[in-house]
C-alpha cells in the first residue's frame, strides 16, 4: 500500500494550535483541502468554553467540519484530479437503524475525530460531491451548513399536515438566513417571517415577506416555526413560537443549547403541536443543497452576504488570526483560504 505524507493542524488546548506529522494511505479518495469555513462549534473549542470534561476527552484534535477541496487522488476513477469537491463530516462506522447523521455509532469531523485542518484528507467515495466549476467557492466552503438546514426542511415537508401559509424563523443569526432563504425557495407561495433581534442582520433578510423584532410583534400568528437562535436564548424564542403558533403546527429545533431549556408542555399538549429536532446532515443533503445551487445560481449573492471574513492561511499563527476575527465578528461566515 502507498502512504503519502501529510500534515494535520490540531488544537491542543483552547487557542494553541500544533502541527502533526501524519500518512495518509492512498485509497478512497484523497482530497486537498482549498477553502473551509469557521462555526460556532469549532469556536467553543478554541476558546475552551465547552466544558473542561469534554476538553480533555477530545483535544488535542483538528477542527472544522465546513469544507470544500480538489481531488488528489481516487483510487476508483470516479473523479479526476483537480475535481473540486464538498467534502462530508459525518462518517457513518456500520450500519445501524437510524440515519447515519443521528446514530451514535456514526463520527463526526471536528468532533469525534480530526476535522479538515490538514494537508490532505481521506474520505470514502460517499464522503464527497462533486460540485460544479463555476461555484462561488467561499460560499461553497460552508456547503453543510447550508445542508442541515435543507434536511430540517426536508423532514418538516414530510410531516407537515396543516397549511404552511405561514413560516416563522426565529434567529437573525447565519443558520437563520440559511433556512429563511432556503424556506423562500422551496415554498415560493408561503409568506416566510423573520423573527429576530439585531436590526443590523435583520437587514440583510431582504428576501423575507416580513421582518420583526423580538419585542415588537403585535397580534401575528404562524403556521409552523424554525427556531434557529441557540444557546440559552433559545428558551424565550421557544416560549413565543408556542404562544403564537397555530395549532398542530411543527416546530423545528435548529439551535444548539449547552443548557437544559424548559419548554411550556401544557401547552404544546394543547395545540397538539410536533417539535422535531435537527441536527447535522449526510450525502443526500449535500447533493440536494448541490442541485438547488445549480438551478437557483442567484441564491449565491444572498449566501455571500454572510461572507464577513476571508482568510488566507499560510500558517498556524494566520490560523489563529483567524480564529480570534471570527470570534469578534459574531454575525457572518469566516471564510479560510487554505494555502498552509
Amino acid at each position: 500500500m502507498i502512504f503519502m505524507i501529510n500534515i494535520v493542524y490540531r488544537l491542543k488546548s483552547p487557542k494553541f494550535f500544533e502541527e502533526a506529522i501524519d500518512e495518509v494511505e492512498l485509497d478512497g479518495v484523497v482530497v486537498r483541502p482549498t477553502h473551509l469555513s469557521i462555526c460556532q462549534a469549532d469556536q467553543r473549542y478554541y476558546q475552551g468554553s465547552r466544558p473542561a470534561e469534554v476538553l480533555d476527552k477530545k483535544l488535542p484534535m483538528a477542527l472544522i467540519h465546513e469544507g470544500i477541496g480538489e481531488v488528489v487522488f481516487d483510487s476508483e476513477g470516479n473523479f479526476k484530479s483537480g475535481d473540486k469537491v464538498v467534502m462530508i463530516p459525518n462518517t457513518p462506522s456500520s450500519k445501524d437503524v437510524c440515519l447515519p447523521n443521528y446514530s451514535y455509532n456514526s463520527k463526526f469531523r471536528g468532533s469525534g475525530f480530526d476535522g479538515f485542518t490538514s494537508d490532505l484528507i481521506k474520505l470514502a467515495q460517499d464522503r464527497v460531491v462533486k460540485i460544479p466549476d463555476d461555484f462561488n467557492l467561499n460560499v461553497s466552503a460552508f456547503i453543510e451548513l447550508i445542508s442541515v438546514a435543507y434536511q430540517g426542511i426536508n423532514k418538516f415537508r414530510q410531516i407537515a399536515s396543516t397549511p404552511k401559509d405561514r413560516l416563522g424563523v426565529w434567529g437573525d443569526g447565519n443558520l437563520g438566513f440559511i433556512t429563511a432563504l432556503l424556506l423562500k425557495e422551496a415554498f415560493p407561495e408561503s409568506k416566510v417571517m423573520v423573527f429576530g433581534k439585531h436590526h443590523e442582520n435583520l437587514n440583510l433578510f431582504s428576501f423575507a415577506d416580513e421582518i420583526y423584532r423580538i419585542h415588537d410583534i403585535g397580534d401575528v400568528v404562524v403556521d409552523h416555526a424554525f427556531e434557529c437562535v441557540g444557546s440559552s436564548a433559545s428558551q424565550s424564542a421557544i416560549e413565543q413560537i408556542i404562544d403564537i403558533i397555530n395549532p398542530q403546527g411543527i416546530i423545528s429545533l435548529f439551535g444548539v443549547s449547552e443548557y437544559p431549556i424548559p419548554i411550556n408542555t401544557r401547552m404544546v399538549l394543547e395545540k397538539g403541536l410536533t417539535i422535531q429536532g435537527n441536527s447535522r446532515s449526510d450525502r443526500e443533503d449535500f447533493i440536494g443543497v448541490v442541485e438547488t445551487l445549480r438551478g437557483n445560481p442567484q441564491l449565491f449573492e444572498y449566501l455571500e452576504k454572510l461572507i464577513t471574513n476571508i482568510c488566507e492561511i499560510n500558517s498556524l499563527n494566520d490560523l489563529k488570526e483567524a480564529f480570534d476575527k471570527d470570534y469578534i465578528s459574531k454575525f457572518g461566515k469566516t471564510i479560510l483560504k487554505w494555502k498552509i
